[in-house]
């Protein structure tokens, strides 16, 4: 697992290893981009939306979101991503701080539209998930949703398929969502495909 250095030192080259993930249908990238043009589609539905981004990198799909109108906060533990992404997005809220902590106080004390999380979750056991999504869950907005983009499987029989098809570039310290064992937390969770590798995860309050 990267560290919070790891991740200031990978950066820089963080969105061209993600890009040659995806355009050649590879793991873990696979269907980035369907993923973000999906939570990003959901996302504009609502004008002027407040948006938690959690783990929001350089910035990727929030800078969009924030150019279209969306007020932008968001917490990632690398000072270096929050430097990349605040340069495009200088009046977003933006604060460093480790999600497997929980949320830092300052965005504890607000309520959201859409709390979005794509490609970091996967730090957290499945017992944190549980836990950080249902506190996720208490800081929305009614009627509001979280939305999760990740390396994620309908069943844990998929996940070991891919793990068998991706050999020794599978990444043994991610821990990946696997739906249909999330749903006894969460019934109503919904899930739509986006690769073989990837989906999108989401829940209404």
């Amino acid at each position: 697992m990267l560290d919070n250095k790891g991740f200031d030192l990978w950066a820089d080259g963080y969105d061209k290893t993600v890009g040659v993930s995806d355009e050649g249908n590879t793991y873990p990238f696979a269907g980035y981009k369907d993923v973000l043009g999906t939570i990003y589609k959901s996302i504009m539905e609502k004008p002027n939306a407040v948006v938690l981004d959690i783990g929001f990198g350089t910035g990727t799909l929030t800078t969009k979101l924030y150019e279209n109108g969306c007020t932008i906060y968001g917490q990632d533990f690398s000072a270096r991503m929050i430097e990349l992404a605040s340069e495009k997005m200088p009046n977003a809220h933006l604060y460093q701080g480790d999600f497997t902590q929980g949320l830092v106080e300052p965005l504890q004390a607000q309520s959201y539209d859409f709390i979005v999380a794509t490609y970091s979750l996967h730090h957290l056991t499945d017992e944190q998930k549980v836990c950080f999504l249902r506190m996720l869950h208490d800081h929305l907005n009614p009627g509001g949703q979280i939305l999760i983009g990740d390396v994620a499987f309908e069943t844990r029989a998929e996940l070991e398929q891919c793990r068998k098809d991706s050999g020794d570039a599978w990444d043994d310290d991610e821990i990946y969502f696997v739906v249909d064992e999330l749903r006894n937390a969460f019934p109503t969770l919904a899930f739509a495909s986006k690769s073989y590798c990837a989906g999108v995860l989401s829940m209404t309050l």
